[in-house]
Formats: C-alpha cells, sequence, structure tokens
C-alpha cells in the first residue's frame, strides 16, 4: 500500500555550515525548496551557536513588573513563567528532542511550492489504516509522539492487531520543520489539499484522518473537498455551535428551550468570551506580523504568549511530575518555534482564516456539506464541550460520539492512552 522512498544518503547543508560556525538556524531556511514531488529524508540537527543564542536571550529578558491581580487575568503570572525561563536558560536540553525526533522515520517533500515535512511510521502489522494527523497552534507533531506506539504497535500496550494504524504526521505550512509561506492563500482549505496530495504521494488509496484546533477546520476541509481516499474523519474540536446559538452568545440571552447540558455549554461559552480568553486569537487574526516582531526577538515572550492560550490554563509546568505533558514537553514544543523561526509564519494562518470569514477569525467551516462518516470526542477540560444534540444538528453523518472523563484542547498530549483508544473506536467500523 506504501510507495517505497528513494534510499539515499547526504549530509546535511546545516551540518556543513555548522562546523564551519556560520549556521544559527534550520536547513528549510536554508535549502532550497525541491520543485519536483520527491519525497526526501530529513533528519534534525539545530547547531550549538543557535542553542546558545537561545540560552543569552533567555538569560537577558528584561522582565516587567508584577501582576496587579492574583491570578492569570492579566496574563501568565510572573511566577510561573520566571521559573520556567529560568529552567528553560539553565537545564532543558534540546538535544533529546532532537533524539526523539530522530528515532522516527521524518520526510520533505514539496507541495504547491512549499516543503512540507511529515513523520511518516508504517505499523509491522498488516492491514493496517493509515491515519493522518493534524496539530494546531501552539502545538506541533510534538503533540501526537506518545501515540505513535500505541497506534501503530497496538499489540504492545493493549489493543487489538486489527486496530493497526500507519501514521501521517505532517507539520502544517509555516510551521516547525515545514516550510513558510511566502505569498498569501494558505488558509485551511489550502492546507487540506495539500495533504490530499501528500497521500496520494504516499499511495494511500484509503485511509482516515483526525485533527483537534487547526487540525479540525482543516481535516473537516479534506471531508468537504472530498479528498480521494478518505473514508472518515475524527474531530476533537468540532464547528458544532448552532446559528441562533452564535447569535444569541452576542447578545448574552439564552435561547429558549435548551436543555440542562445546552445551557451550561451556553453560559461556558458566554464565560470564556467575557474573560478575555481569546485576546490572542484576536491578535494573531488582526496582526499577526505585528506580534511576531516579539515572538522572533525574545523567547520569553513567545512562551508568555503561548502559554496564555486556554489549553494551557490547568498545566502546572512541572510541578506536577506526572502530568502529561512534563515541563520538558513543553519546553520541546516551544523550542520548536524558536528554533525554526516559524512563530510569525505559523501564527498567519489566524489571518488567512479570518481574511474568508464574515467575523474576524471564524470562516464558515460548512459542516452539513460533510457527506463522510465523522467521529467526534468531546474532552471535559476543553474549551468547548458541544453536547451531542449540537453535533448532530451540526454533521448529518455523526458517526461516532463520546464525552471523555479526562483531557482537554490538547488531549492527544496530555491524555495519549485515552486518546489512542478514541481513534481504535471511532475509526474501527471503517476498517
Amino acid at each position: 500500500m506504501s510507495k517505497k522512498y528513494p534510499l539515499f544518503a547526504r549530509r546535511s547543508f546545516l551540518a556543513t555550515l555548522a562546523a564551519a560556525g556560520a549556521m544559527e538556524l534550520l536547513p528549510l531556511t536554508l535549502f532550497a525548496a525541491s520543485a519536483d514531488n520527491a519525497i526526501r529524508p530529513f533528519r534534525v540537527h539545530i547547531a550549538d551557536a543557535a542553542l546558545v543564542d537561545l540560552r543569552r536571550r533567555l538569560a537577558a529578558t528584561r522582565w516587567p513588573a508584577k501582576e496587579t491581580v492574583d491570578d492569570a487575568s492579566q496574563g501568565v503570572p510572573l511566577a510561573k513563567l520566571q521559573p520556567l525561563v529560568r529552567y528553560w536558560e539553565k537545564r532543558y536540553d534540546w538535544r533529546k528532542a532532537e533524539a526523539k525526533l530522530n528515532a522516527l522515520p521524518q520526510y520533505l517533500t514539496n507541495i504547491d511550492g512549499v516543503d512540507i515535512y511529515f513523520i511518516h511510521v508504517r505499523s509491522r502489522h498488516p492491514n493496517a489504516m493509515p491515519l493522518l494527523m493534524t496539530h494546531g497552534w501552539p502545538g506541533s507533531i510534538f503533540e501526537f509522539l506518545k501515540l505513535i506506539g500505541p497506534l501503530s504497535d497496538p499489540t504492545a500496550f493493549g489493543g487489538r492487531v486489527e486496530d493497526a494504524f500507519d501514521l501521517v504526521i505532517p507539520s502544517i505550512p509555516g510551521y516547525g520543520f515545514s516550510g513558510k509561506p511566502t505569498v498569501t492563500g494558505w488558509d485551511p482549505d489550502r492546507i487540506a489539499r495539500a495533504w490530499a496530495e501528500l497521500m496520494q504521494r504516499l499511495n494511500y488509496s484509503r485511509y482516515v484522518a483526525q485533527g483537534g484546533d487547526w487540525g479540525a477546520p482543516i481535516t473537516s476541509a479534506m471531508a468537504r473537498q472530498g479528498a480521494p481516499g478518505l473514508l472518515g474523519i475524527h474531530l476533537n474540536l468540532p464547528a458544532a455551535v448552532p446559528p441562533e446559538v452564535s447569535a444569541a452568545l452576542a447578545t448574552g440571552m439564552a435561547p429558549a428551550g435548551m436543555s440542562e447540558q445546552e445551557r451550561a455549554v451556553f453560559d461556558a461559552l458566554l464565560a470564556y468570551g467575557k474573560k478575555g480568553n481569546s485576546a490572542y486569537f484576536t491578535m494573531l487574526t488582526a496582526r499577526p506580523q505585528t506580534i511576531g516582531y516579539g515572538m522572533t526577538d525574545s523567547p520569553a515572550f513567545l512562551a508568555a504568549l503561548m502559554l496564555v492560550h486556554p489549553g494551557f490554563a490547568n498545566w502546572k509546568f512541572g510541578a506536577d511530575a506526572t502530568q502529561s505533558p512534563s515541563l520538558d514537553e513543553v519546553l520541546d514544543d516551544l523550542s520548536l518555534y524558536w528554533l525554526t523561526d516559524t512563530a510569525t509564519s505559523a501564527g498567519r494562518l489566524y489571518w488567512e482564516n479570518g481574511a474568508r470569514g464574515s467575523v474576524i477569525g471564524s470562516a464558515p467551516q460548512k459542516t452539513q456539506e460533510l457527506a463522510l462518516p465523522v467521529a467526534i470526542s468531546v474532552f471535559p477540560d476543553d474549551v468547548y464541550r458541544p453536547p451531542e444534540s449540537w453535533a448532530r444538528r451540526a454533521y448529518r453523518n455523526l458517526s461516532y460520539y463520546h464525552e471523555v472523563d479526562r483531557g482537554g484542547h490538547f488531549a492527544a498530549w496530555e491524555q495519549p492512552v485515552l486518546f489512542a483508544e478514541e481513534m481504535r473506536a471511532a475509526f474501527r467500523p471503517l476498517r
């Protein structure tokens, strides 16, 4: 089912420059994008000079005065961010993150003028179902690393051989090791078409797809566009707010006839908006270049902006050693944005999506146009938890709906075992 990749070895241009002491960033900023359809093996290596520069900038952080409140209503509290930045400077080891990535099969291929980075893990089990997984912001491919074992080799993690998946995990254009678009138009619809092309290049004639955060509208667009070979999708941030509820949120008056659960979700959405939780969303949608200057110049600012995301609100950043993701895993993600210089290019996805909608940041997902089976998992600590009644109104072919008992917005990162179980259950009928 899978196309054989060209097997060849080449010395990284990055390594050559690093040896000469002339390199600070990644090969993706230095290599010209390939113009053909070739799939090229990729290996991560950041020059020592770039890591030294990161630590220097962290050490030189100029801190603001302490907030005047005793909560996070003014942003990430100083007492929470300073220890994280100090740890990032003095104790964090990016080389361990590199080793995790380089233990996996990584590739680049050029699609529509942009190099696309992806991890591709084939299961050792026969007849594994191909699964395409798309991350969000400020997440990355690091969200899915703990899922790779349970999904590709289920028998080693308490699953069944018939639940095995081949995994394709790409970085969104402008994120991580993927190339940065140099023209406008890279919105979720265009990314969806690129993902369909990627799966065709891998010679997958039948596959499923999953997405949360930005991955949700991208995955939904693939289904709406009828991507060749796509059998069904799974979402953990569905676009399932009924029109009358969306209108009522602007007035603050709940529509009549709501169930108790629907009213609770409405009240939670109303409170979420009033607390300013979407301020980062508004800024990135309106002026990503402006906010990008700060994220590109200061790693502490990058951390402060990304950690204000409500999906991180309940994370202890190292205070709980058993929590997933750990402090080091969070810093793997932040370091990826910093070392690839993609904070600004990643943020432009908000602008691209907002340019398509009549309301800032709310381009229509046209859920009623999705004919393929749609599976939905709702996690209790997510920023939005649609009741099943709303999900069924939004998706005419809702094939699976489950309210999970643990996990939040970045559920694959936070609860990889539960998330793997959701993937098995959601896609089992499509095998």
